[in-house]
């Protein structure tokens, strides 16, 4: 055998029945300091091999069902020999990709055979949007499970989770493996039933949570040996829910490796605590004493609340004779920050929306936490320390119960321990050096199937938000009635209903997109591309589902892409803006900008677009008498777009610090724990 091949993460006696990759020890890089791979610095070569690819495919499309069905076996026996990195997986790919085209009715694209190439060797691939990332990692999933790896593809929400499983599951038949999916509502023995299939999609928090539960009750670590014996004595029931590990293709990987690991991963259990529930009572009310200003102050970026020192000693005197919870003069300041950052800080619609009960379920009214990078309701997280609580108050509904941390880890460390890790995006160049360093990632960037045919129109900035919503409906107005579909981009719910409301005021026929509606999403975007159809949106319209435009949309120049807000970096920006011109489609994208007098002034977004245009804020006070009639900055812009830019790069940069202090803080907190007998 190939000593390739010993390289392949599969459960057995070489990797244990749990494969995961050991952590570099003190969170330290896994390829920090290598020169880049020569071959990424020549994207012609990757071309050259898929074209390769695609030539060996096109050979078999005169085979019959029968005969091609023949080769499957020679095919994956030079698989399992050779492994994933030489001429063995190259054929495997045209195999596979072959079969796509017998049951999906489409012919890959040589740039989505460069992408799957990439994706088998361990890379990053950055796809621009619309050119079949979707496929690329069927592929890649395709030719990895026929060597043996039980492989996990990762995706942003449930919907595109069944749906892609649902799409490529004749693929997966006609190769003779097995493709499951994993949701939300989906039980412990359905999990782990679906975790044996070769082939399975999930969301990345729901194989994150499933590796913590395993962890937790199982244990996961340890040599072969030892996890072979952990098994044999039967002392967990049925075992683990996931069989280690061994590979991922993350689909919006920027997305989930980097945005996303901003936010702690918690399994956590309900505990009924009355004391601390009237503690939080009690905090909330006192918060409503104190006077902005006289007792606290709103300040930094992103902002956050804190007690003067008459405050303090205000806060001393109230408190006086509340209980013993109170004593502590740390815990009683650090409480009642949170709930003044709870009462002035978040705001309903922009930062979380209240999802009504059902009465035939019996549920109650709860708070439901808005992502503010995709817009979409951030499903089963919750805020700590009280924070939950806190708004649930605010908005007079129950109370959640108190929970208490049995367990957590980063995005970061979660996706360290897979033995072979890669996935694909429109918008990774931006943060490739991260990508490399943290997860040893390096990137190749796929070129355009087609030539680019989108158009970018000069950035505007408008005095104030009223003046950019006027101007936006008579853009809106004029760009629909002569065909062209339009897609309005807002910062949070209560802009794109406010954009909504002053539409349908105009008369303008439309759909809104958000948090609240996003059951109803695949339809709306649906709908996104017809002749003269306007849809507004939040963020979560940038990603995961195609825009179609129709002929009569294509006539009239295609899709605009109506930004009307701006984004902590500059990849969310393009994430939007790459919503036009779509597979050498005919499009263009345009970015108007409100800036917003920053935090000094107390009345700041905690950290909103408002802090992190401070900087177009301050060109505008140094440049007097240069706002139009209109409402409409006089500024060139290319200065804007430096301002911009500036603003984008100091808040990426700040972001990024971020994410270390919490990978390690993770660490730390990890090594304080012992669920398995052994620090880890």
């Amino acid at each position: 055998m190939n000593t390739a091949a010993l390289h392949l993460p599969v459960p057995g006696m070489r990797w244990g029945s749990y494969p995961e990759r050991p952590e570099p020890p003190g969170g330290r890089s896994w390829r920090r300091g290598l020169p880049l791979p020569f071959a990424l610095r020549w994207p012609g070569a990757w071309r050259q091999r898929a074209q390769a690819v695609w030539d060996q495919a096109a050979q078999w499309q005169a085979l019959d069902d029968t005969a091609f069905a023949a080769l499957r076996e020679e095919v994956q026996q030079r698989l399992l020999r050779s492994g994933l990195d030489g001429a063995a997986a190259a054929q495997a790919l045209a195999y596979v990709a072959e079969a796509a085209r017998r049951t999906q009715g489409r012919q890959a694209y040589v740039t989505q055979l460069m992408a799957a190439l990439a994706l088998l060797r361990g890379h990053l691939a950055e796809m621009a949007t619309g050119e079949g990332k979707s496929l690329a990692a069927a592929l890649t999933a395709g030719v990895a499970a026929l060597a043996g790896i039980p492989v996990h593809v990762l995706t942003a929400n449930d919907y595109l989770v069944q749906r892609d499983a649902e799409t490529f599951a004749p693929l997966y038949r006609l190769l003779h493996l097995r493709c499951a999916w994993v949701g939300a509502r989906h039980d412990e023995a359905e999990r782990r039933q679906a975790y044996a299939a070769d082939v399975v999609y999930a969301t990345a928090r729901e194989a994150a949570f499933d590796y913590l539960r395993d962890r937790m009750r199982h244990g996961t670590g340890g040599a072969p040996l030892q996890q072979r014996a952990r098994a044999l004595a039967g002392r967990d029931g049925e075992g683990p829910v996931l069989r280690g590990l061994c590979m991922a293709v993350i689909d919006e990987a920027d997305s989930i490796l980097i945005d996303e690991a901003q936010m702690p991963l918690v399994l956590s259990r309900e505990v009924v605590d009355p004391a601390a529930r009237a503690f939080l009572w009690q905090a909330w009310a006192l918060s409503g004493r104190l006077v902005l200003g006289q007792d606290f102050m709103l300040q930094g970026q992103p902002a956050r609340a804190a007690l003067l020192p008459a405050g303090l000693e205000r806060l001393a005197r109230l408190a006086a004779g509340l209980g013993p919870l109170w004593v502590n003069a740390q815990q009683r300041a650090e409480t009642v920050v949170t709930a003044l950052s709870a009462r002035h800080l978040l705001q309903r619609d922009r930062d979380y929306v209240v999802v009504p009960g059902d009465p035939a379920k019996r549920s109650k009214p709860e708070i439901a936490i808005v992502d503010m990078l995709s817009g979409r309701i951030a499903e089963g997280r919750r805020w700590s320390r009280g924070l939950h609580g806190l708004v649930a108050l605010k908005e007079g509904i129950p109370m959640p119960p108190e929970s208490e941390t049995m367990l957590q880890m980063t995005y970061q460390r979660f996706f360290r321990r897979y033995h072979r890790l890669c996935g694909m995006s429109g918008t990774l160049a931006e943060g490739r050096t991260e990508l490399r360093q943290l997860y040893g990632c390096t990137m190749l960037r796929v070129p355009l199937r087609l030539p680019d045919r989108s158009s970018a129109w000069p950035l505007r900035c408008y005095a104030d938000e009223a003046a950019r919503q006027r101007a936006a409906v008579a853009r809106i107005q004029a760009l629909a009635a002569s065909g062209r579909p339009v897609l309005v981009g807002c910062d949070s719910v209560a802009a794109s209903e406010a954009m909504g409301q002053a539409l349908a005021t105009a008369g303008v026929a439309h759909q809104v997109l958000h948090a609240r509606l996003d059951a109803a999403e695949a339809a709306i975007v649906a709908r996104a591309g017809a002749h003269g159809q306007v849809t507004v949106a939040t963020n979560m319209a940038g990603r995961g589902t195609d825009i179609h435009l129709d002929a009569l949309a294509l006539a009239a120049g295609g899709l605009h892409v109506l930004s009307c807000q701006h984004n902590a970096s500059r990849r969310h920006d393009r994430q939007l803006s790459g919503r036009a011109a779509r597979q050498g489609q005919p499009g263009s994208h345009e970015t108007w900008l409100v800036p917003r007098a920053p935090l000094a002034a107390g009345t700041d977004e905690a950290g909103g677009a408002g802090a992190r245009l401070s900087g177009l804020h301050r060109l505008l006070r140094l440049l007097p008498g240069r706002v139009r009639a209109d409402g409409r900055a006089a500024l060139p812009p290319a200065l804007l777009a430096w301002a911009l830019q500036r603003e984008q790069g100091r808040t990426e940069r700040l972001q990024a610090r971020r994410r270390q202090q919490l990978f390690q803080h993770d660490i730390r907190f990890d090594a304080s724990l012992c669920f398995t007998g052994q620090r880890r």
